[in-house]
């Protein structure tokens, strides 16, 4: 069964890529020679042309986070694994590829910035600061529950926190290598891949790495906040771009060792039923649940932000953006599926939760190909944790410039990084009862996480409109689906938490600006038809 999904899917997404990609960039008239902000506005800092292949593994890196291996496992313990994995593959090519690429090529076309600067020039300055509000609040909870995360990790396995610190100082080397020194990509990458990769070796097996990296929670609290304040404000080309490219090899070699067992995946039992009915035993549906719950898998608002905050400040060449947007989006979506086969051979969620679950299945796929289990969980706990370090470096950046741009880029890139920083850390530390402010409202996010979605669908469908002049269907149709599935969402977070204000209060808030954001969308929309009547 797990040779079959796997074929099948990898037809689907490579037919997807082919020609509904094909489609998107014939649409929007990618043009090779034209010149990108990454070229125009190059300064060093933000703006900087990186060849495709690492901006890939920097998009793709960044965009992965936990999502695709969490949600998807979570998505199928819930309701099976035939729904989430449909959802999968009809949400990687219809929903977030079209999400990611467009956001990418929206903000290419005004000057690298973000969604947030299409919003106001096609719905209106009054919505920019409204989605401004919105995603920065969505970001600095990210911040806050991936520094936790990897501070946890951290502190749990020193061979991590001993690769993880090591990525840091060869990204920087890396990074001067290719821009300081002209050394070639492929030269610079033989040389620090294998260094990466003895490092993870090295780690597993080490005492000293074992003694040295034993830190308690807090000093890797600190010291994340020293790493993510440098990764935001440092230039792009020193130490964040080159860091999520070394750390994509990690990533594309988890996904080879994932490939590889659901290749041979008809050795293994699947224990997990195809479909567990509509609702779960808590009476929660599959709809609106199996939609916000598998997030990044199938689509997820964090990517735009990823791909009109960095990415679109990177591109080289307009034409990029089918590989880079496109492409991530439905390796992500692989990497959806190869997480589902952990769940579906496990049959039921370890304890310890689907991270456990992932780590387990990786294990038992890398003993294929001789490698030793344990080495395997390893590797594959590393990989995620990967995804989660990358995630959260970006993200503080991107909440400085989602800052920046609601002040109108009159406040300094310390102060605004600064304040994101520092509210992230109250989620950590400010405890309601005995349970930390990030932990109570964690579960707004999967629905505002796919809120952001919606209304970066919406902004792109107002700019094809109004500017490129063609139909927005393909970008509509999936705009409304998803808006609805999570305004039912959150009037449900409302409902069942009314005894937690904090929750109820914040879904609230978010579900107003979501509808107020919208009105101002349909305004400008019928606008643009009066006039051409």
């Amino acid at each position: 069964m797990l040779l079959t999904l796997f074929i099948v899917a990898i037809v689907v997404l490579g037919l997807g890529y082919v020609y509904y990609g094909r489609f998107q960039k014939k649409l929007y008239d990618l043009d090779p020679n034209a010149e990108t902000p990454a070229t125009k506005l190059n300064d060093g800092m933000d703006y900087c042309p990186a060849h495709p292949a690492v901006l890939l593994g920097h998009h793709f890196a960044s965009i992965a986070g936990a999502g695709p291996i969490v949600g998807p496992i979570v998505a199928a313990s819930l309701f099976g694994w035939l729904p989430t994995y449909i959802w999968i593959l009809l949400g990687s090519i219809f929903f977030g590829g079209v999400h990611d690429m467009g956001s990418i090529v929206a903000s290419v076309r005004h000057k690298g910035l973000s969604i947030g600067e299409v919003i106001n020039k096609w719905i209106g300055a009054k919505a920019k600061r409204l989605f401004l509000i919105f995603t920065w609040l969505a970001l600095t909870l990210v911040i806050a529950v991936f520094l936790e995360l990897a501070a946890q990790t951290f502190t749990a396995d020193p061979a991590v926190a001993f690769s993880a610190s090591l990525y840091i100082f060869v990204a920087m080397f890396f990074g001067i290598l290719i821009y300081r020194f002209g050394v070639s990509l492929s030269v610079s990458t033989l040389i620090m891949v294998p260094i990466i990769f003895g490092a993870v070796i090295y780690g597993s097996y080490s005492p000293w790495v074992q003694s040295a990296f034993t830190l308690d929670i807090n000093t890797w609290r600190i010291f994340l906040v020293i790493y993510i304040f440098a990764a935001s404000v440092m230039p792009v080309w020193l130490l964040l771009q080159p860091r999520d490219y070394l750390a994509s090899y990690l990533l594309y070699f988890s996904l080879f060792i994932g490939g590889v067992g659901m290749l041979f995946g008809n050795k293994f039992e699947v224990k997990l039923a195809a479909f567990k009915g509509i609702s779960t035993a808590n009476g929660d549906y599959i709809w609106p649940l199996l939609f916000v719950t598998v997030a990044c898998g199938a689509i997820s608002g964090f990517h735009s932000l990823v791909g009109s905050g960095t990415t679109s400040k990177q591109l080289k060449r307009e034409t990029d953006a089918l590989p880079v947007g496109y492409g991530a989006m439905l390796i992500e979506g692989l990497v959806g599926v190869i997480a589902l086969g952990t769940i579906m051979m496990s049959g039921v969620m370890a304890k310890g939760g689907p991270t456990v679950v992932y780590g387990q299945g990786l294990g038992q796929f890398a003993a294929l190909i001789g490698i030793a289990p344990k080495l395997g969980m390893s590797i594959g706990l590393l990989a995620l944790n990967s995804f989660i370090l990358t995630s959260l470096d970006t993200a503080t950046r991107l909440a400085r410039y989602q800052l920046q741009e609601f002040f109108d880029m009159k406040l300094d890139k310390y102060i605004a990084t600064a304040i994101g920083v520092g509210v992230a850390l109250a989620l950590i530390f400010v405890k309601t009862g005995n349970v930390a402010v990030w932990q109570l409202i964690w579960p707004v996010f999967g629905a505002s996480n796919q809120l952001v979605a919606a209304l970066a669908l919406l902004a792109l469908g107002v700019w094809i409109i109004r500017d490129l002049k063609k139909d927005a269907r393909f970008v509509m149709y999936p705009m409304a689906f998803m808006l609805l599935t999570t305004i039912v969402a959150l009037i449900q977070l409302v409902v069942n938490n009314l005894n937690k204000p904090i929750v109820a209060g914040l879904s609230a808030l978010l579900l107003v600006l979501a509808i107020m954001l919208c009105k101002e969308a349909w305004t400008a929309l019928k606008c643009e038809k009066s006039e051409l009547n």
